[in-house]
């Protein structure tokens, strides 16, 4: 039996052991905290139920800009601290917690000043390489403007003097949190997306447990536990105030990506430039970039946050001018927003609350965790476990999750060294093979067994051919996957990746789906009529002027998941409630 398989039947299983076991921890939220969060727990030999309203990295988690990196501009304020830490975790994940899923990418820093901006940007990422002590990456290297044109041909000649070229990382962030929940299985720890929750459940003023409602069958149960774990990002203060008080305040900040395809743009490294705001990052992403982000306030809806056209404009307009060859609106194959969860701060300023963290207990029984990066969340996880732990009545091992790869790490060296051969014995090209390991690692092993019994799965997908059909059939087979948007949004990239966002490649997938799930033809409909009009909402949203508009516009496709929206807390509204804005957007704008 395989212990990560997260298919159909473990979610139910799961449910049946959350309703009737008592916990150590009961964790709220499958986003990369909750997941991390999860791991740390039970690797330290405490029984975990982990529960996730929507799909695992629905929110924040999947939505990032996939970097693993100690963050640059931190060190202008003078944060070394932070920027450490984030390097040292940058280093674990490369070599040893999951090497197939992180991988090395070089950017190029262009300099507009000569002399002064040399020394003081050089001054800063020497620093940065210095912080990171003992580094998995190449160190920083100095290029002329002849140089820095070789490496990145796009840029107009007249834009920079020089440049910086440096190293950081990056990572399929939802693929990730995914991994980090099957690994979390592997050691003991029961999960369920789908699973809202509705209420907190106390003895008078502790935290006992959490009342919980299966999106899927309707059903409720309670989820009893020593402690209770709040792990929802932008909803912290929503699951705060069901217990009535909390420590944390949370500030969401807006953060939108475009995606275009990689021809658009001729360079062979990423590109960070500095903004008046913040930075933009040109990030290479497989035959894609992705470009972002914005940095803004955002107080609507808080799971499907969206993109304007004045968001869209501007990533655009500031790209443009330092781009020999302009990009155009319909240069963009996919736009994604989301959500950071910032320390409320006394700066009005987004870009200048805090993206440290705190661990809090809220009222007893219940702790809070929140704010951090996404390349620390071992870090934030840990604290939160240790937390928790201190009144637990029995001896808690210290953290090892520092030592624990990852599902798919184990053996993935081997496994890419032999790839050509794989190719051979398999029919597959080099280059699929490739696009497996990098996303499934040593657990290709599976995907290929099941292409062997049906050779047609290893045909790619209809309308996204970067894809294979086996890895829409795995992702519901194994990864959770409950619903088409699952799959075309998390599990793959479909939906950012093609032009149509998916519209094309939805038809197979939710056949292949169907093989697993046991849809019927209704289901099949159903699915696939959410999945185009959730594309349609938000392409009209990234037409809206601003955000109140484009928010009115995206909540016109209500949450496939028909019990409401709202990203693991429960504090979303409920399906009805969005029909009717989307039918009265005067009314929101």
């Amino acid at each position: 039996m395989d212990a990560t398989r997260l298919g159909p039947e473990e979610r139910a299983a799961a449910i049946e052991r959350m309703a009737s076991e008592s916990f150590d921890v009961v964790i709220v939220g499958g986003g990369v905290t909750g997941a991390g969060a999860a791991l740390d727990a039970a690797t330290r030999g405490l029984s975990v139920a982990l529960l996730e309203q929507r799909d695992w990295a629905a929110g924040t988690s999947s939505r990032s800009s996939k970097l693993i990196h100690g963050g640059l501009r931190y060190l202008e304020q003078l944060d070394f601290r932070l920027v450490r830490e984030a390097l040292r975790e940058q280093t674990l994940l490369l070599e040893r917690l999951c090497p197939h899923l992180v991988r090395p990418v070089p950017f190029l820093l262009p300099l507009t000043h000569h002399v002064w901006q040399r020394i003081y940007v050089g001054a800063g990422i020497l620093l940065y390489d210095w912080l990171a002590g003992r580094r998995a990456l190449p160190r920083h290297r100095h290029r002329s403007r002849r140089g820095a044109l070789r490496r990145f041909p796009a840029l107009r000649p007249d834009a920079l003097v020089g440049a910086i070229e440096y190293y950081d990382a990056q990572v399929d962030d939802a693929r990730h949190t995914l991994a980090l929940v099957r690994t979390a299985a592997l050691h003991g720890a029961v999960s369920a997306n789908s699973t809202r929750v509705v209420d907190l459940v106390q003895t008078g003023n502790r935290v006992i447990g959490v009342a919980a409602r299966c999106l899927e069958s309707g059903r409720e149960f309670e989820v009893r536990g020593r402690r209770i774990i709040n792990a929802t990002g932008v909803w912290t203060d929503e699951v705060q105030s069901m217990a009535g008080r909390g420590r944390i305040q949370v500030r969401a900040s807006k953060g939108i990506h475009l995606v275009v395809p990689r021809d658009r743009i001729h360079g062979d490294s990423g590109l960070i430039l500095r903004t008046s705001k913040s930075v933009l990052f040109v990030i290479p992403w497989k035959l894609h970039w992705i470009i972002g982000t914005t940095d803004t306030d955002w107080n609507l809806d808080l799971a499907h946050p969206a993109a304007s056209r004045s968001n869209v404009e501007y990533l655009l307009d500031t790209l443009n001018t330092v781009l020999s060859q302009p990009l155009r609106r319909d240069d963009i194959e996919g736009v994604y927003a989301g959500l950071r969860p910032l320390l409320h701060g006394e700066s009005d300023a987004t870009s200048k609350l805090s993206r440290e963290h705190a661990v809090s207990q809220s009222v007893s029984g219940l702790i809070s965790v929140a704010g951090g990066k996404y390349t620390t969340y071992r870090v934030m996880a840990k604290d939160a476990i240790d937390l928790a732990a201190r009144d637990i009545e029995k001896r808690i091992p210290e953290s090892c999750t520092h030592r624990v790869p990852l599902v798919g790490a184990q053996g993935y060296a081997g496994f890419w060294n032999r790839r050509e051969s794989i190719a051979r014995e398999t029919g597959l090209h080099v280059t699929q093979v490739e696009h497996l390991l990098t996303r499934h690692g040593s657990r290709i092993t599976e995907l290929l067994d099941l292409i062997r019994a049906r050779p047609e799965l290893g045909e790619p997908i209809e309308g996204a051919d970067s894809y294979l059909q086996v890895e829409a059939w795995y992702a519901a087979a194994h990864e959770a996957a409950l619903h088409l948007d699952d799959v075309l949004t998390r599990r793959t990239r479909i939906s950012i990746e093609t032009f149509d966002r998916g519209v094309a490649a939805a038809r197979p997938v939710a056949r292949l789906m169907q093989e697993v799930l046991g849809w019927d033809e209704a289901t099949v409909a159903r699915e696939i009529q959410h999945y185009d009009a959730r594309v349609a909402a938000e392409r009209e949203s990234q037409e809206q002027p601003d955000d109140r508009t484009a928010d009115a516009a995206r909540l016109g496709a209500p949450d496939v998941r028909m019990g409401g929206a709202g990203g693991g807390t429960g504090a979303g509204a409920e399906v009805v409630r969005l029909a009717d804005r989307a039918k009265a957007p005067s009314e929101s704008s």
